[in-house]
Parts: structure tokens; C-alpha cells; sequence
């Protein structure tokens, strides 16, 4: 409990530093008036707070959307995709290198073996799935470092939700006319994952 404490008041100390430095440009990204094009760092930054995603309620949603206003729908996306991905990344992590000792310590020997066949069968799945939802993503990638899930599965049906979401929502971002389909682009971005994560495994059992 002490670790989560300390780790927290960390992010929340780094969060606040990055909101005094560069506050002011991110508030006009956000609300879509920005009034210079972006630094050559700014980017960087970007990576940095959707990471922050995992400890903080960074709207990641939004945060995605004014990528695809400063830098267009494409390098919008693919920055949107890295922030993403490394936010997921370091919640399963974080969680896997608790020794399983510590992972049976915080959700029961029965829990865990519960956890260990879900995340086995049906978790990409439910990795790839989820990435477009709010707050249950990184809840979710925690969990699957603190089950083993294992590791190329994992990164894998990452990769399969965080990229349709990030280059949908910076697609939004970019146009007006984009914002008259958010509706059809929020349903490809739940449905695109389905289809990456479905090649993916039917390549993997080919290939295996």
C-alpha cells in the first residue's frame, strides 16, 4: 500500500511540474485554438501524459483528439498509438514484477488461478477490446502483469486496441467533417480491433 502511495504522489508530482511548464499550450490544444504549431518536443510530452494515464484520469480521449489538431490525422495517430502503447505497457509492468507470492497475496490463491486461465484464453481479447472505454484499459493491464498473462499476447492485442483508437479519435481532432461521422468512427474504432486481434490469432495458430 505504502509503494502505491509513494508511487502516486510521484506521478501527481510530475504531473502538476508538467502543467506549470507547458499548462498553456495544452490548454489551447484542448480546446482547439491553438495559436503556434507545435515544438519539436511537444510530442514527447504528449507521450509523457497519456502514460501518466495509468496513475492519473489523464481524458486520453482528448488528449488524442488535439494530436490530430496539432499534427494531423496520420502522425496524430501513430503519436497517439506510442502514448498509448506505453501507457499499457507500463501498467503491465508495473504489476509484473511483483513476485507471485505478492500477486497471490492480493487476490487469493483461487483468484489467481482464475485469473492466470482468463488471461491465458480470453484475455487478448479482452485487451484489445477494451482500449476504446474509459478507465477499465489500464485497470485491465495491470491485472494481466499481476496473472502472467503472457507477454507476446499481451503486447500483441495492445498493439490491435491502442492503434484504431488513437488514429480514430486523431482523425476527429483534425477535421470538421470528421466530428459529422463520430459516430461511425467510434464504432470502426471498437470494430477494427476485433478484426486485427482475430488475423492475429488465426496467424499464430497457422504458424504454430
Amino acid at each position: 500500500m505504502l509503494r502505491i502511495l509513494v508511487t502516486g504522489l510521484i506521478a501527481t508530482a510530475l504531473m502538476l511540474a508538467a502543467f506549470v511548464v507547458w499548462g498553456g499550450y495544452f490548454e489551447e490544444l484542448l480546446t482547439g485554438d491553438p495559436t503556434s504549431a507545435p515544438g519539436r518536443w511537444d510530442w514527447l510530452f504528449v507521450v509523457g501524459l497519456l502514460t501518466l494515464d495509468v496513475v492519473l484520469p489523464i481524458p486520453a480521449t482528448a488528449v488524442l483528439a488535439s494530436l490530430g489538431m496539432a499534427y494531423g490525422p496520420l502522425l496524430g495517430g501513430a503519436i497517439g498509438t506510442l502514448g498509448t502503447f506505453v501507457a499499457g505497457t507500463t501498467g503491465f509492468l508495473l504489476c509484473r514484477v511483483l513476485n507471485e507470492r505478492a500477486a497471490r497475496f492480493l487476490v487469493g490463491e483461487q483468484g489467481m488461478k482464475l485469473g492466470q486461465r482468463f488471461f491465458a484464453n480470453q484475455g487478448g481479447w479482452v485487451i484489445a477490446l477494451s482500449r476504446w472505454t474509459i478507465l477499465i484499459p489500464e485497470l485491465l493491464s495491470c491485472y494481466a502483469g499481476l496473472m502472467r498473462m503472457p507477454a507476446r499476447q499481451y503486447f500483441a492485442a495492445l498493439l490491435c486496441g491502442c492503434a484504431p483508437m488513437s488514429f480514430t479519435y486523431a482523425w476527429l481532432g483534425s477535421t470538421d467533417a470528421a466530428q459529422e461521422n463520430k459516430l461511425f468512427a467510434l464504432a470502426l474504432s471498437a470494430a477494427v480491433p476485433v478484426i486485427l486481434w482475430g488475423a492475429w490469432n488465426w496467424w499464430q495458430k497457422k504458424t504454430s
